[in-house]
């Protein structure tokens, strides 16, 4: 008997555990179906379809990888100038990508080159797009100087092709950061085997591509050619499967495509150039840094390269490079980007060579008080114009919208292609916390409510009328005026007031960083100036930065390409 209940308890045993491993093992695989409803994801017969081997973020080309973190914004070493305009502020920044060395005249040049084949300057329909975007070479002359060599030989000759870009305007810098976009994200598809393969090398004005077109309306990309769209072997496969298929296009759930280049903000040009990942102990900062660099010298200090300058300034009057020789910084004006040692995050040039633009509107303060995490000033919230038949207004050639700058130069606002933007309204302002109208550039500094004859709460937001009268502005700002006239020319009407006590406006941006000729004041990476945003300078040029989606670390910070 006692053999026979040991056996029984034994066959229990086995049959419970048995059926404990056929109930795990009927388990469901959360990575085929779903957490949610159960369903098998990715089915032929249909259901939701997503992309099972999306990794983390690729670096795009040109790009290095910074973590994100906390720091002292605007925390200055000394201000001789007395500007007042730097507060030292703790903001925190989300991790992002930035271009291992400024743009230069190849980079630009391949971006002209592009232009002039896509929308020849000898069509009068297209010659305002290639010369809105050519550089101002004349920003390199001097009343009382010789620099016609640089005049006419620094943006093409092969001899300065590594050297940064100069002469570019803050609009044109982010026209340029837009092309790049999309050419990047062309490329993927066509490496993915998604749009036809060398397409992009054989487009015109009707034909290019848009990633936002792309992404929203994907048989408007490249002029509604479905040859192009469709002709890549994988959207041959799919179609061979199912020609209703939803996932011939790639989409943003897809993670293939890269997010936009732009310009960094001023907090996450900082926060870069300070490099303090290299500075870490235990969490904590050691010292203050006043260079990208450690030290509070513009020399090195290392035993091989004791005494060598490790950025390109101006080292005092009459002297941009030194003494010839040992001595010299090796650039009298410019130099090749890489010339100098990278900081610790492997940027190079993030002090002297060149000031860089960066996307902020300028005002005297930062508002740490209102925001301390990604710290921005100048959101323009846009949306996508819709027509008549629901479908979203891809530009034309003959819809094309130009701009008359205050200078009197013309740029396009946007090319064929692209989906035209028109400013958020009601429909997304209506209750809303966060936002109230789509121009958010002045908003807490430099609209009514910051004035002293704002006089009731609500203001703008319920429905006042924005005033003319120069009494209210808070930055009484020249206002230049250019319009066309009735024979084409341009009627140019400079702000004559002498009443004018401030620069500051809408229209102006922040540039970071000392330059080749700046002295050695402006290297700190907290020093802020301003500059109108429709001109241009001999000394600064501009990064590109991408924002990082997903987590905020990495490993492997090497760029790409």
């Amino acid at each position: 008997m006692n053999l026979n209940k040991n056996l029984v308890l034994r066959l229990s045993i086995v049959a419970v555990t048995s059926l404990l491993i056929v109930s795990c093992n009927k388990s469901r695989d959360y990575k085929d179906s779903s957490r949610a409803t159960g369903w098998k994801m990715n089915a032929k017969e249909g259901g939701f379809q997503y992309n099972p081997e999306a990794k983390e973020q690729e670096t795009g080309p040109g790009l290095v990888f910074v973590e994100g973190g906390t720091f002292t914004m605007g925390k200055v070493q000394d201000d001789p100038m007395h500007d007042w305009n730097n507060s030292p502020n703790q903001q925190h920044v989300q991790s992002f990508y930035m271009d291992e060395t400024e743009v230069t005249n190849l980079m630009y040049l391949e971006y002209l080159d592009w232009l002039k084949q896509v929308f020849p300057p000898s069509d009068d329909n297209y010659r305002k797009i290639y010369e809105g975007a050519l550089p101002d070479t004349l920003v390199w002359r001097n009343r009382l100087g010789f620099n016609e060599t640089m005049t006419e030989n620094y943006l093409r000759h092969p001899a300065y092709a590594n050297y940064p870009v100069v002469g570019v305007s803050w609009i044109q810098a982010v026209e340029f950061s837009n092309w790049r976009t999309d050419r990047v994200n062309e490329l993927i598809l066509e490496e993915e085997g998604f749009t036809a393969r060398g397409a992009r090398y054989d487009v015109d004005s009707g034909s290019t591509f848009s990633t936002d077109t792309y992404l929203n309306s994907p048989t408007l990309t490249y002029g509604g050619k479905d040859s192009i769209t469709r002709g890549g072997k994988r959207s041959e496969s799919l179609l061979k499967r199912n020609e209703d298929s939803t996932n011939l296009y790639v989409q943003r759930k897809d993670g293939l495509l890269l997010p936009s280049y732009r310009l960094p903000t001023e907090a996450e040009w900082e926060y870069a150039a300070l490099g303090l990942v290299g500075l870490r102990n235990y969490n904590v900062y050691r010292g203050r840094k006043k260079y990208p660099w450690e030290g509070q010298y513009t020399r090195s200090g290392n035993r091989r390269s004791r005494g060598d300058q490790l950025a390109n300034f101006k080292q005092g009057d009459g002297d941009y490079g030194g003494i010839a020789g040992w001595s010299d910084d090796g650039a009298d004006i410019t130099a090749e980007v890489k010339s100098y040692e990278a900081n610790d995050y492997g940027l190079y040039d993030m002090a002297g060579n060149v000031a860089e633009w960066v996307a902020d509107v300028y005002r005297p303060i930062v508002d740490d008080e209102f925001n301390d995490f990604n710290y921005y000033r100048g959101n323009v919230y846009t949306k996508d114009a819709i027509g008549e038949d629901g479908k979203v207004k891809v530009v034309t050639a003959d819809s094309i919208v130009y701009d008359t700058l205050a200078n009197g130069k013309i740029i396009a606002r946007n090319l064929p292609g692209e989906i035209l933007q028109v400013p958020v309204d009601e429909n997304e302002t209506y209750l809303r916390t966060q936002f109230s109208k789509s121009d958010n550039r002045d908003y807490r500094d430099g609209d009514k409510r910051s004035t002293r004859y704002y006089q009731s709460f609500g203001g703008d937001a319920f429905g006042e009328e924005e005033t003319e009268d120069d009494s209210k502005r808070m930055y009484n700002s020249p206002k230049h005026r250019v319009a066309a006239d009735s024979t084409g020319g341009l009627d140019r009407q400079f702000d004559q007031s002498r009443n004018r006590t401030t620069l500051i406006d809408n229209e102006v941006r922040v540039y970071k960083g000392g330059s080749w000729r700046d002295r050695d004041y402006w290297l700190d990476p907290a020093q802020r100036r301003y500059f109108p945003q429709d001109m241009a300078t001999d000394y600064i040029g501009f990064r590109c930065a991408m924002s990082r989606v997903g987590s905020k670390s990495k490993k492997g910070k090497r760029p790409r390409n």
